[in-house]
């Protein structure tokens, strides 16, 4: 096996032309795979099922491993396992379908409406700091921006107009959010109202700022969350990225195309999308059991 991943470095570099750093990136991942399957006793890629790769993603979250982590490694495992079989070394991709109850389970994890919209009103005074809080919170679900996303919107990033952002991403790629009705007025609101206090001179580029007049920090924007959430009683552990997943599945569930919801999040790769597409299955099979008379 690992002559293989040798092989699929080669391929990614030479006809795929991934950078050094997401080819290092894709190595790393399939080396703890592939040290799993070894630890299990495996030597042969045409020995692996389904079930292994559910092991391993399993024993990753044990380990509580981020679920970007899991993610990451799980689009590195689909791809790698894609390259066997277009090579014709695997007769057929296993990763193809990733069905079952327990891969549910390590999907993101994501709130609920009424939760969502708990926390989101969790801030409701009208201070400069619960103007810009409430925005904030209104654009991490509006737009499913990641933290380093929204710390690094720009003033002249909102277009009004056509209810977008512009937003940077990963590796500096821009793409165009929408936003809401509901976004649009809160943000309407603080720039009205609010950020006028924390710049006054009117010199900072970065759309949310700290008391300081600078532009918030991540860690600043993880406690504001982690504050929302007990204003509005919620028990779970509620981070930034929560809200980012909780944009995707509500979408996905209300309908929307998986290709769409790639880029609006700005994945570069559909199969880190389609996490989202379990997470749809899981509900839609709880439903089914409680609610279908022969369930």
């Amino acid at each position: 096996m690992q002559n293989y991943l040798e092989e699929f470095s080669a391929y990614l570099l030479l006809e795929r032309g991934l950078s050094a750093n997401t080819l290092a990136a894709y190595k790393s991942d399939l080396e703890f795979f592939l040290d799993f399957l070894r630890r299990q006793g495996l030597s042969d890629c045409k020995a692996v099922r389904r079930d292994h790769i559910l092991d391993f993603l399993e024993e990753e979250k044990g380990q509580e491993k981020a679920i970007s982590t899991i993610i990451r490694r799980l689009v590195a495992i689909r791809v790698f396992f894609r390259f066997l079989s277009r090579e014709k070394i695997l007769e057929a991709n296993i990763t193809e379908v990733m069905d079952s109850p327990r891969f549910w389970q390590l999907i993101p994890e994501f709130l609920s409406l009424s939760e969502v919209e708990a926390l989101l009103h969790a801030f409701k005074g009208n201070d400069v700091f619960e103007l810009r809080n409430r925005a904030m919170l209104e654009m991490l679900y509006a737009s499913g921006l990641r933290v380093s996303e929204l710390t690094t919107l720009r003033l002249d990033g909102v277009d009004f107009a056509q209810a977008v952002l512009r937003v940077s991403g990963k590796g500096e790629r821009e793409r165009l959010v929408p936003f809401g009705k509901s976004a649009a007025r809160s943000l309407q609101r603080y720039l009205e109202r609010g950020r006028p206090l924390l710049d006054p001179e009117g010199l900072g580029i970065e759309l949310f700022l700290s008391k300081s007049g600078k532009a918030l920090t991540r860690a600043r924007v993880w406690a504001l969350v982690k504050e929302a959430a007990l204003r509005a009683g919620l028990s779970k552990n509620i981070y930034p990225h929560m809200l980012r997943h909780s944009f995707a599945t509500h979408l996905l569930a209300n309908g929307a195309d998986l290709r769409v919801i790639q880029e609006m999040l700005g994945h570069a790769d559909i199969g880190t999308t389609q996490i989202y597409t379990h997470a749809d299955s899981a509900r839609l099979s709880r439903t089914h059991q409680r609610f279908h008379p022969r369930a």
